[in-house]
This record gives C-alpha cells, sequence and structure tokens, in this order.
C-alpha cells in the first residue's frame, strides 16, 4: 500500500516519467506507469500487452497493444498513471494441466452479472468484476492471472480446501495468482470493482 501511495503522490508533483516493474514471472511483467503532465517514456520495443488506465481520461478501461517499438505519452495537463501487463512468450501454448487454459467452473457463465468481458483475444481474456455490497459469488475458477483493483475492496474468499483468505485492497494494487478455485464474499459496505487478466 505504502508503494501505491508513495506512486501516486509523485505523479501527483510532476515527478519524472517513470516505468516499475511490480510482477515479472514466466507468464507476465508488470509495470506500473506514470507520466506528469506532457511526460513521454522513451520508445522501445514492447511484447503484447494488455494497459489499464488508473487515471486520466480513459480512467478504469482496458486496451490491447501488439507487439511493437513505441513509446507512451501523456498529452494531458494531469498526471496519468497506468499498468502495462506485458505478455511473456511462455505464456502461450501451456494447457490446463499447467493452470492456464479453460477452466470447468467458469465465473462468466455462472455469474455474468458481476463478470463482463470487456476484452478477449487469443492471449488473454480481461474480466471487469463488480462486487456490490455483500455479495458472495458461487464457486468458481480462474486459470493464472493478474488483477488490478480499481476501488478500495474488502473480500472474502473461501478456497476449494475450504480455508478463508482475507483480502483487504486499495485503489491501484495489483496482485498475481497462479490457477484458483474460490468463492469470493464482499464483506464491505461499497461496490467494489477490479479487473482480471486471465491467460491463455
Amino acid at each position: 500500500m505504502r508503494t501505491v501511495l508513495l506512486v501516486t503522490m509523485l505523479a501527483a508533483a510532476g515527478a519524472q516519467a517513470a516505468e516499475k516493474v511490480e510482477i515479472d514471472n514466466t507468464w507476465v511483467r508488470t509495470l506500473r506507469e506514470t507520466l506528469g503532465p506532457h511526460e513521454k517514456l522513451a520508445a522501445r520495443e514492447h511484447p503484447a500487452a494488455v494497459v489499464i488506465y488508473l487515471s486520466g481520461p480513459r480512467k478504469d478501461e482496458v486496451a490491447w497493444r501488439d507487439a511493437g517499438k513505441y513509446g507512451d505519452e501523456n498529452p494531458s495537463d494531469r498526471p496519468l498513471e497506468q499498468v502495462v501487463i506485458e505478455l511473456k512468450a511462455a505464456a502461450n501454448g501451456h494447457t490446463s494441466s499447467s493452470g492456464s487454459g479453460p477452466v470447468a467452473l467458469d465465473p462468466v457463465k455462472l455469474d455474468p452479472e458481476h463478470h463482463l468481458v470487456p476484452l478477449e483475444n487469443a492471449r488473454v481474456r480481461v474480466l471487469r468484476t463488480i462486487l456490490e455490497p455483500h455479495l458472495k459469488s458461487p464457486m468458481h475458477e480462474h486459470p493464472h492471472y493478474v488483477v488490478v483493483y480499481l476501488t478500495v475492496l474488502h473480500t472474502t474468499m473461501k478456497m476449494a480446501d475450504g480455508r478463508e483468505v482475507d483480502n483487504p485492497r486499495q485503489p491501484g494494487e495489483i496482485a498475481w495468482r497462479d490457477y484458483l478455485k474460490h468463492e469470493t464474499e464482499n464483506i464491505g459496505d461499497k461496490t467494489a470493482v477490479e479487473i482480471q487478466v486471465e491467460i491463455k
């Protein structure tokens, strides 16, 4: 939480454009990019990626970027913060036995009202999960995935083995999860929203 607050404070103060690696594993490299007003990040080669905008005119939107050489620029008068989830080559071609690929208990099929799909292609499926106060989801599964929390969130997760995990989060936090089977309950008093980027 301190890291999130520090990055936000630096951006608000007009600090230099920066990229910070927050997750780096076999599947993804996840960057937090902060750009002050009218700042740029130098062009470089990028793999295919999902971008989640945490601030700016596209706040809370999700976008797909093909691989290529490009830089980022903030054309506005306000600080910009975004999460870039770069997909590694190893993430493609894995089977469900390794925790990636189709799942039997698909949250989109089990609870479509609260699990929307703003983006899907051959590499990822992105879910916008909306948890109303005290809402409890059915038991469901995810392949390996990245979670980006858009709002304050306080859930409990009941795992397939019966364990319960307390999960309080702040806006802008990021988490990696290996294949997971669980129920989720929003124990807070406000609607919570998160983005889940499932790896295919």
